[in-house]
């Protein structure tokens, strides 16, 4: 896909998004749209809409900029929650990331509304079943639904996955890694 096709968003790993903020020395936050469209959220902050650039508006209200210590505090609010890295592209120029959201299952419009686009991030899962315990733990992460469980096994549909990587930070096993999407 072109950068003229591409969404908005697109998703990518926590190691990512930390290139992405390592390569700024300015930052903004605003509330998140979806936060404040529903009431809040019952899993993270409503301050989670970052912005490396001083003209975004972002998706709420109440923006601000912030020191580079209260990124470090919302990077480790989405690591500690469990919170999807979705960065956002210049509305003009998409080869330009503008900023990143912090999502879930809980508010967010993308994983509410069916019709609301992201494109998939430049990994995918890999996991070594042979090493899995099929505790479950990553199928209550996985906000894409490509871990499920089956039978008491877990079963994995990478035709689901969009790179979050979210799973290999939970799975006790370490036996899941993230790989270059074919």
């Amino acid at each position: 896909m072109d950068s003229q096709e591409s969404a908005i968003h697109y998703v990518c790993t926590r190691d990512e998004a930390r290139a992405l903020v390592d390569a700024h020395s300015r930052f903004w936050v605003s509330n998140c749209g979806c936060r404040e469209g529903r009431g809040g959220c019952s899993r993270s902050r409503m301050d989670v809409c970052l912005m490396f650039n001083v003209d975004d508006q972002g998706s709420g209200s109440d923006k601000k900029e912030i020191t580079r210590a209260q990124v470090e505090e919302i990077l480790k609010e989405a690591e500690i929650k469990y919170l999807v890295t979705r960065p956002f592209r210049d509305d003009q120029n998409k080869a330009v990331t503008d900023g990143i959201c912090f999502c879930c299952d809980d508010c967010c419009g993308y994983f509410l509304d069916p019709t609301d686009k992201c494109d998939r991030g430049k990994l995918i899962e890999i996991t070594d079943l042979n090493n899995c315990t099929h505790c479950g733990l990553c199928v209550d992460v996985c906000y894409f639904l490509t871990r499920t469980i089956v039978e008491d096994k877990i079963n994995v549909d990478r035709d689901y996955c969009f790179g979050c990587g979210l799973c290999v930070a939970i799975c006790p096993e370490k036996c899941i890694d993230m790989v270059l999407r074919q």
